[in-house]
């Protein structure tokens, strides 16, 4: 009976004889080259990073608007100075007419030479406009002039903020899997799956002392989602002639770079990419300066499209999203997708867990293999043992981008598995409990006569 039920197990086409990744490398035997980088040490930077140092008093510079007004001069006899709100900030209301700081830093007045005001504050530039007005030309009497200068408009740095994940974070995938087709919102790592993303383009004006990142993402929806990359990516402006990419080309594209953060584009413009989550212990590859907003510079967060892992074999077939932030290894992949687990092989799709089956039940399948890609564009399996996995961290595996999961039963267990269900103990036995006892029958008709 035993021989017959070998032939009949390997005849049949049992997957745990013809399985074609039952033979692989041990878990404790994969290269490290061929390991996935744990994420879950890593942290969130501190969001200081992200924005420049605010400047204690404020500088003027090319761009700004002054409210200037200069009694007897700059000034309407009839009416009250002029009262101007600049929505665009948490400024105070300004005081008199509106006065451009030119691109050379000086602002032009009536009847006085053009004023430097360039890197001065509100209060020098006041001073600067009296010592014109009376010291250098005497139009105001000194004493009695009445001069005011305020902040009508702060000059702005305009960008571009290009994103690529959802602005909520949440998509609805429509998923069939065990012959039901059923509509899911997901969140997290799970939205870039089956999901229509939607990008934005915003154009910001940020203004002086403003310009940075992470006023930037302020203003367009925050921090990356998690369904897009844990990075944010500033494209500096572009060479601008033919010459300079030929020059740049000749030299090889060697240009010296600021800090490990920056690299070069083909075509010779600035790429600056900053990491979101770093090590504890590991100090930013960005500069404080890496962090300011220029004039046409273009902020992008680039959607994450191909961290999945596949399952197949005992598990439910498909495609699966990996989280971006957290490590996710065997055990949790199996239970994440409902796999079979300590179980008895049942995998009954309800919600209050698997049944119970009438019996001694089945063994639990524990033979995973993942087959992972290698560096050359081959492919090697990992055997990965389902039960030790559950008691020893060291046989789990961690998993990377584009793993293939199949778990299955090993010889021993389908051979088991098939007795269990071939030969029903527990019908012999209840059809023995079921025959007549002729025995207590002779006793009770003694007891009578």
């Amino acid at each position: 009976m035993l021989a017959a039920a070998l032939l009949c197990g390997a005849w049949s086409g049992c997957a745990a004889w013809t399985n074609p990744v039952a033979k692989g490398i041990p878990v404790r035997a994969v290269p490290p080259e061929l390991l996935a980088e744990p994420k879950e040490y890593k942290e969130t930077i501190p969001l200081v990073y992200l924005r420049q140092k605010p400047a204690e008093v404020y500088l003027l510079g090319p761009n700004d608007v002054l409210g200037v007004y200069i009694e007897g001069v700059l000034e309407n006899a009839t009416q009250a100075p002029p009262v101007n709100f600049y929505e665009g900030a948490n400024a105070p209301p300004s005081v008199g007419y509106p006065i451009p700081v030119r691109d050379d830093g000086t602002i032009s007045l009536p009847l006085v030479p053009p004023i430097l005001v360039k890197g001065l504050s509100l209060a020098q530039a006041e001073a600067a406009i009296i010592e014109a007005y009376t010291v250098k030309t005497n139009i105001v009497q000194a004493g009695r002039a009445r001069i005011i200068v305020t902040l009508a408009r702060p000059r702005q740095t305009r960008v571009l903020v290009i994103r690529q994940d959802s602005p909520t974070g949440r998509l609805v995938v429509q998923t069939g899997r065990r012959g039901l087709n059923t509509s899911r919102v997901l969140g997290g790592a799970e939205a870039m799956v089956g999901g229509q993303r939607h990008g934005t383009g915003t154009i910001v004006d940020l203004p002086a002392d403003e310009n940075d990142v992470l006023n930037a993402l302020a203003q367009t929806g925050g921090l990356p989602g998690l369904d897009a990359a844990n990075e944010v990516i500033i494209e500096r402006g572009h060479l601008k002639t033919a010459e300079d990419i030929a020059r740049l080309a000749e030299n090889g594209g060697v240009r010296h770079l600021p800090s490990p953060a920056v690299t070069v584009d083909p075509m010779g413009g600035e790429i600056v990419r900053i990491p979101l989550r770093l090590s504890p212990c590991v100090p930013p590859p960005f500069r404080p300066e890496d962090m300011i907003l220029h004039p046409g510079d273009v902020v992008f967060i680039e959607a994450r499209d191909t961290e999945v892992f596949y399952a197949g074999g005992l598990l439910p077939p498909g495609e699966y999203p990996l989280p971006r932030d957290y490590d996710l290894d065997v055990v949790e992949a199996v239970a994440q997708i409902g796999g079979p687990m300590v179980n008895g092989g049942l995998n009954n799709n309800n919600l209050s867990g698997a049944l119970i089956a009438p019996g001694i039940g089945a063994p639990s399948p524990k033979l995973v293999t993942v087959v992972r890609r290698t560096p050359g564009g081959g492919q090697v399996p990992i055997i990965v043992n389902l039960h030790l996995a559950l008691r020893d961290p060291s046989e789990n595996l961690l998993l990377r981008p584009g793993d293939v999961v199949i778990l299955q039963e090993t010889c021993d267990q389908a051979l088991v598995r098939y007795f269990t269900q071939v030969f029903q103990f527990q019908h012999l036995l209840r059809r023995r409990q079921d025959q007549p006892d002729h025995r207590n029958d002779h006793d009770r008709s003694a007891v009578r006569s």
